[in-house]
């Protein structure tokens, strides 16, 4: 009888590994038609296929399961479908991470990983842990301090967010660093010096890629920030012919056409934004774009698309409570629901000049004049000369 038991033992642990050694790879999405751009998507296609198979036939090549993170989050990045590819790359990033052969180098690339996710989930907290192991492994790596700035950053600890900025630049001066600094200036007041440390971060990228793209796209909404209209407009409308249909130079183009007041053109834009990619921030701003036309069922309806956007969007694990804040502060004129929602940021996150910024608008509509005022002096603690700190000055004094 117990060599029958045992037996039947190692039958169910032969059977349980076996379970356990299968990777269930996620899906690769098919990208909208718009997005499928003549070389990059096909590549991208038989890389997934070649990965699929090498985990198939290697459950345990660790390689594999960090190169299929990184093609999940560079799709994240291209399509705006973050709720499947996030968790998609965090899956095969903590399978990797499970996997006891794995070498120190492929654990710095895991951990890197996982960081650039969780701060793209807004987990901010928990990617600096993160990205803190990956860096106590390889302090000589460029890229993984520019998490670390990021998550400095959103933390509000800006000293710190310098500190790394300056150790990334000194180690890489490349377009992710010069892209950091560009940040950095902007938030301590130095808009010039953060325009040209941008233009810096497109130089140093490679034509036709999609960080390159990114970093144009930040060109533009800096121009835009800072009421450059002109500039903007140029940048953003010379990104669409090297890069066309590319739906986040669509919508910051449609902001330029409202600020222009050319609202036509705006709404036309959007509506081609949206169609390619589900991005919220297009539909924000097409609700914006309702509310200044006076169209109250349409923007009624856009509010709803939005809201369901963004449960789907916490459902994914996505912090989306400064969003949620925005959007019931602009739109339901229900100060109580978005203080409800910021608090949670608040508390993650109280040095952040974002977050104190928000908290001073929702202030301002209480009517709650002292939070206001001590809410907008943590916004300027850096001397940020963010186009809202002057509208809120202002605000604060006919309170």
């Amino acid at each position: 009888m117990k060599i029958i038991n045992l037996i039947l033992i190692l039958f169910i642990i032969s059977c349980n590994t076996k379970n356990n050694s299968v990777v269930n790879v996620p899906e690769l999405l098919d990208r909208p038609e718009k997005l499928q751009y003549s070389i990059e998507w096909p590549r991208i296609k038989n890389t997934y296929a070649d990965l699929k198979y090498k985990l198939k036939k290697e459950p345990e090549s660790i390689e594999s399961l960090i190169s299929l993170s990184n093609l999940f989050i560079g799709e994240a990045r291209v399509t705006g479908e973050h709720g499947h590819y996030y968790n998609a790359g965090l899956q095969m990033i903590d399978h990797a991470l499970q996997i006891k052969k794995i070498s120190k180098d492929n654990q710095f690339l895991a951990l890197s990983n996982k960081a650039s996710i969780q701060l793209s989930l807004h987990d901010f907290a928990n990617a600096l842990i993160t990205a803190q192991k990956a860096v106590a492994i390889n302090p000589y790596n460029s890229k993984i301090y520019g998490s670390i700035v990021d998550a400095y950053v959103e933390l509000g600890d800006y000293e710190k967010a310098v500190e790394n900025a300056d150790k990334m630049v000194s180690i890489r001066p490349d377009l992710s660093s010069y892209s950091r600094v560009s940040y950095l200036r902007e938030i301590h007041g130095m808009v010039d010096e953060s325009i040209e440390a941008m233009k810096m971060a497109v130089e140093a990228g490679s034509p036709g890629s999609e960080e390159r793209s990114w970093a144009v796209l930040q060109l533009g909404e800096l121009y835009l920030r800072y009421n450059k209209v002109e500039e903007s407009e140029y940048v953003l409308k010379q990104l669409l012919t090297e890069r066309e249909n590319y739906p986040f130079a669509l919508g910051s183009l449609a902001e330029v056409y409202m600020k222009q007041n050319k609202l036509e053109h705006a709404e036309k834009t959007l509506q081609e934004a949206c169609e390619i990619i589900p991005e919220v921030g297009f539909y924000v701003t097409l609700a914006e774009l309702y509310k200044k036309q006076g169209r109250t069922e349409e923007m009624k309806t856009k509010l709803r698309e939005i809201l369901e956007m963004l449960k789907d969007d916490t459902d994914h694990g996505h912090n989306m409570s400064l969003e949620y804040a925005g959007l019931y502060l602009e739109f339901f004129d229900d100060a109580e629901m978005a203080l409800k929602y910021i608090k949670s940021d608040q508390k993650m996150r109280p040095e952040n000049i974002d977050i104190n910024r928000m908290l001073a608008k929702i202030y301002i509509q209480k009517k709650d004049k002292s939070n206001a005022q001590i809410c907008l002096q943590k916004a300027k603690i850096t001397n940020s000369q963010h186009p809202e700190i002057k509208e809120i000055e202002n605000q604060i004094q006919s309170i």
